[in-house]
């Protein structure tokens, strides 16, 4: 991690591997396509190391030239740091090949599965946390970031999984990463941050879209204090309505109905007259009425400090001006 603040940094694995999971800001010079890994691979457990590497060889002889070019333009200054899975003969044959062209090259010890373990070592560490809640349509993303201009950490936990948390969340545009990419953003994301000082977070349940908060930090979110914001419906819903009006009605349609169950026929069959019609605040309303019944829930099981914050939307700095008023209100420090 110090290397990679300063020594660009390339993983030489397949990319399919790469695509499931790299190291933010990695580069991918694959030593193999997907196809040929497979073959050596085949190769290895039937005829052995030394079959596979002669093997390799065959296989990446006319790509040798290519790999290089590639490394110049990523490090023109001929330093690199290079990293296949477990740190073995793919980054090895890099680094070989590398260094005979005259780069000063690093390799990672344990390649990418050591990074693995190191993430889940992000997870598992105790963190001072401030939570930020509210029900949907609070502005708590907004609000988020404003803390940020104004010197306080934060996680972004929605926008690391392309996310924003409902039914409608993705926009009809975002695209999640991997569950494995979503991970490695995220520990990345921690270790960044200033130690020894809280850090803001939305209150989020376990899962944002498909993704799933890795459960220790969770658990760390849902006993850690929280922000409640309160801010009155009509300003919720006139905050929804831009957020989500203009989205693409079949879009907003097949949303609500894959939500049929918990909103029951009737208000289905409502919210949905409602978008082909244009009212967007009638839409709004129908589906407040199920995300407020499942955070007001949510709220009643946590057994923390718990601060409410009265703010009105109309400019964000102020409102997360108010957000620190509140939180210096908790009884106990929190770091």
């Amino acid at each position: 991690m110090v290397l990679h603040s300063s020594i660009p940094l390339v993983d030489v694995r397949t990319p399919a591997e790469y695509n499931q999971g790299h190291i933010p800001s990695a580069f991918n010079i694959p030593l193999f396509s997907n196809e040929e890994r497979v073959i050596v691979g085949t190769t290895y457990k039937q005829a052995g190391r030394e079959a596979a590497i002669l093997l390799g060889f065959d296989l990446t002889g006319p790509k040798w030239s290519g790999f290089i070019r590639q490394a110049l333009e990523i490090a023109p200054q001929k330093k690199i740091v290079v990293h296949c899975w477990r740190g073995g003969m793919r980054s090895g044959a890099m680094a070989w090949a590398l260094d005979l062209y005259g780069f000063e090259v690093y390799v990672i010890q344990g390649g990418y599965k050591q990074f693995r373990q190191w993430v889940f070592m992000q997870f598992a560490s105790p963190y001072s946390l401030r939570v930020l809640g509210g029900m949907t349509g609070t502005g708590k993303t907004r609000i988020l970031h404003e803390l940020r201009s104004l010197g306080e950490p934060i996680i972004d936990l929605e926008k690391l999984a392309q996310h924003q948390g409902s039914a409608y969340g993705s926009l009809n545009k975002l695209i999640q990463p991997t569950q494995e990419q979503f991970e490695n953003n995220l520990a990345v994301e921690l270790h960044q941050l200033p130690p020894f000082k809280p850090i803001w977070v939305e209150d989020e349940s376990i899962t944002i879209g498909k993704r799933v908060i890795p459960r220790p930090f969770w658990d760390q979110i849902i006993t850690a204090p929280l922000i409640h914001l309160e801010v009155a419906s009509e300003q919720r819903i006139a905050f929804l309505v831009e957020e989500y009006g203009k989205l693409d009605t079949d879009f907003l349609i097949a949303c609500t109905e894959r939500i049929h169950k918990r909103l029951g026929p009737r208000q289905t069959r409502d919210a949905i007259a409602a978008i082909r019609e244009g009212r967007m605040e009638a839409f709004i309303q129908l589906v407040l009425t199920y995300y407020d019944k499942t955070y007001r829930a949510g709220l009643a099981r946590r057994d923390h400090q718990l601060q409410r914050a009265d703010v009105t939307i109309t400019h964000y700095t102020q409102c997360a001006q108010q957000v620190l008023q509140a939180a210096q209100q908790f009884q106990h420090p929190l770091s």
